[in-house]
């Protein structure tokens, strides 16, 4: 791994190993994360991608026999958000995630927005009326739902649900936007929606997303890094990866002799 200019990152992966139980999912990953950059992992399913991506707002500390060795050192402060006195709810407003499979909540298009606002205990209408709107432009979606803020999110279509639920994210104004396989479950053009919002939005945040789909990784990152067996194989800028790997296996996997 190249020296990395500290300035320049919003975080930083070091020596981060993590098991379930008895298995060993990840092993001594390192990796920087640039501000207002996108990342994205990729590998074959089982790499230990997801788990890497959990890692960053602890989501795995849902789930007692978790166990995590090393950090992910959040910057400018240089604190590591792994560490046992670092309270994960604080960590999950900084760090803001989407899902695979779009799941907006069972509530108004306005309240999905407004939720994260409503438990930091944000009360001043003004400021959440405010605050829905600028996340519903961010993500693309306001002039689709400014006049049915009040219907169910539940009846918007599926690419609209998962913008909502970018836009749920970013309300609460995090530091790095994680996403995973934000695209999966989308047809094509709403795939082609998303993608070009990911593209827009780093103008506003750091993002790390988790993709199948090398095309849209190629298409939509700066950096890029192949995992495979809990490891990372290598990383680089995307176009170097794509079109110069280093590594065999990484080689192997984007010319699509494994995966």
């Amino acid at each position: 791994m190249e020296t990395v200019n500290t300035s320049a990152l919003r975080a930083e992966v070091k020596n981060l190993s993590f098991s379930y139980d008895t298995k060993k999912v990840l092993n001594a990953v390192s990796l920087p994360v640039y501000e207002k950059k996108i990342t994205a992992l990729i590998g074959p399913s089982g790499c230990g991608k997801t788990t890497l991506l959990r890692c960053f707002n602890r989501m795995h500390d849902l789930y007692s026999q978790a166990k995590y060795n090393g950090e992910i050192v959040l910057y400018p402060e240089a604190k590591n958000i792994l560490a046992s006195d670092i309270d994960p709810m604080e960590v999950r407003m900084r760090i803001g995630m989407v899902f695979q499979k779009p799941n907006p909540f069972p509530k108004t298009i306005y309240e999905n927005v407004a939720y994260g606002l409503r438990v930091r205990g944000i009360r001043k209408k003004t400021f959440i009326d405010e605050r829905v709107e600028e996340s519903l432009k961010s993500a693309g979606l306001w002039s689709e739902v400014k006049d049915r803020l009040h219907t169910a999110a539940t009846s918007m279509s599926g690419g609209q649900q998962q913008r909502l639920c970018i836009a749920r994210a970013l309300a609460t104004e995090p530091e790095i936007l994680l996403l995973d396989e934000p695209t999966s479950a989308l047809d094509p053009i709403s795939t082609g929606h998303i993608e070009e919002l990911i593209t827009e939005l780093k103008k506003e945040v750091t993002i790390l997303i988790v993709t199948h789909n090398l095309h849209q990784a190629a298409r939509c990152s700066d950096s890029t890094a192949f995992m495979y067996l809990g490891d990372l194989i290598e990383y680089g800028p995307s176009e170097v990866l794509f079109t110069n790997p280093k590594d065999q296996r990484t080689e192997n996997y984007i010319t699509g002799r494994f995966g």
